[in-house]
């Protein structure tokens, strides 16, 4: 069978971890829609036509090579390219990476397919106008209300940032690609997680993303000076937020299951003085589960909770649902195909959801789709120590190249 060359893929990973490389922190700045995100995509678009295939910008800011025939339905391959602030270089672009090495090892073996291959890289997957803006129009679950509306956390509108770079907001919703255009979508990823590397296991052949909902809470006290007012009769904002962590466990514990995941990510006091009792306290609540039922009960819980505790501290409580995803399931038949090929190749894996979200979530709603996992060294991800071992990237890669192979021909 057919190898990767592992030592391209490494050449391609650096060389595209150079547009946005922060030698400073040794940090990949990459955001969407930036000058380093845009100039990572033109490069790419040019990797691409050097490997004999077309290339093409969409208008969502997605880039696309398609090797093979031009009317037939493809095999989708790829992942993003954006990243965060600080990320390291092999989130989301091992994936466009793989796939185009996937299509090299293809042409060099002459073999021939009965359906062509698009690798594509998706844009600002990493939320900074607030979702998976290149899937998510690839597959129809975009609106023009919300495209108008999306904003980053410094007040710069998505049609600002695509304007600056000659892109067209109307132009996101003809990025759509009809389910009978597509076969099937395939993407490997790193794990951003620590359970293969603790497994000892080669492989993650993922069978779900995990739903996710985020809320914005706020607990509302009486900001009071911290050497005068007595500790019994204080209405402690962050008292209540201390109390509804160490309740977390109790709610996973009783709500929940192994694969639920409740975060408190962002915490904001109000005034925010040493010598003052915060009056008021802001928090995100992110709460993960791969059934939907689950994800209630979780959400229930914690607002029941919250009830509670301001009632104990004298507060106010009050909370917004910012988002709501449910959970995905991956395609059976594709599931099993990524299994059946790593255990074809002699490799060690083991069946896992993703509490991450990712691409694939949005292309299981019109096609065959499956995501591979490699491992994270340490579990790190979204840091510049991000670290994937490339005799890991190499079996992970062989095993996308045999899926490849077997959903492109007949």
């Amino acid at each position: 069978m057919p190898n990767v060359s592992i030592k391209r893929i490494e050449h391609d990973l650096f060389n595209l971890s150079r547009f946005g490389y922060n030698e400073e922190d040794k940090g990949v700045y990459r955001q969407g829609f930036s000058d380093a995100d845009m100039a990572a995509r033109r490069w790419t678009m040019q990797l691409f036509e050097e490997n004999g295939m077309t290339a093409r910008m969409d208008g969502a800011g997605n880039v696309i090579g398609r090797y093979g025939d031009m009317e037939k339905p493809a095999v989708m391959v790829g992942s993003h390219l954006d990243s965060v602030p600080a990320g390291g270089i092999f989130d989301g672009a091992l994936g466009v990476i793989a796939g185009l090495e996937c299509v090299r090892t293809i042409r060099d073996n002459n073999i021939s397919l009965d359906y062509p291959i698009e690798i594509v890289g998706t844009s600002e997957e990493e939320g900074r106008f607030g979702g998976m803006l290149g899937a998510q129009a690839l597959t129809g679950c975009v609106t023009l209300p919300w495209l108008e509306s999306a904003k980053d956390e410094n007040g710069i509108s998505l049609k600002e940032a695509m304007a600056a770079h000659g892109l067209n907001l109307q132009d996101v919703l003809h990025a759509y690609r009809r389910p009978e255009d597509l076969k099937a979508y395939l993407e490997i990823h790193v794990e951003q997680g620590p359970v293969l590397e603790a497994k000892r296991k080669s492989i993650g052949v993922v069978d779900g993303i995990s739903g996710v909902f985020k809320w914005i809470v706020r607990l509302i006290g009486k900001a009071d000076h911290a050497g005068t007012a007595p500790m019994d009769m204080r209405s402690d904002a962050f008292l209540g937020l201390a109390d509804f962590a160490h309740e977390i466990q109790r709610i996973i514990d009783e709500e929940g299951t192994e694969k639920s995941r409740i975060t408190i990510g962002h915490v904001a006091l109000k005034p925010g003085f040493p010598h003052t009792v915060p009056g008021e306290v802001e928090f995100t609540i992110v709460g993960r589960d791969l059934d939907p039922e689950v994800m209630t009960g979780l959400a229930n819980a914690c607002r029941r909770v919250l009830s509670s505790i301001a009632r104990r501290h004298r507060l106010m409580f009050e909370y917004q649902q910012m988002s709501w995803l449910d959970p995905q399931y991956c395609s059976s038949a594709v599931v099993d195909l990524i299994e059946n090929k790593t255990k074809d190749r002699g490799y060690s894996y083991m069946r896992m959801p993703s509490g991450a979200g990712h691409d694939v979530q949005f292309f299981s709603n019109i096609t065959d789709a499956g995501l591979i996992f490699v491992p994270s060294v340490g579990g790190v991800s979204h840091a510049p120590d991000e670290l994937t071992h490339w005799s890991d990237i190499e079996n992970g890669a062989n095993v996308l190249l045999d899926c490849i192979l077997d959903l492109a021909r007949d």
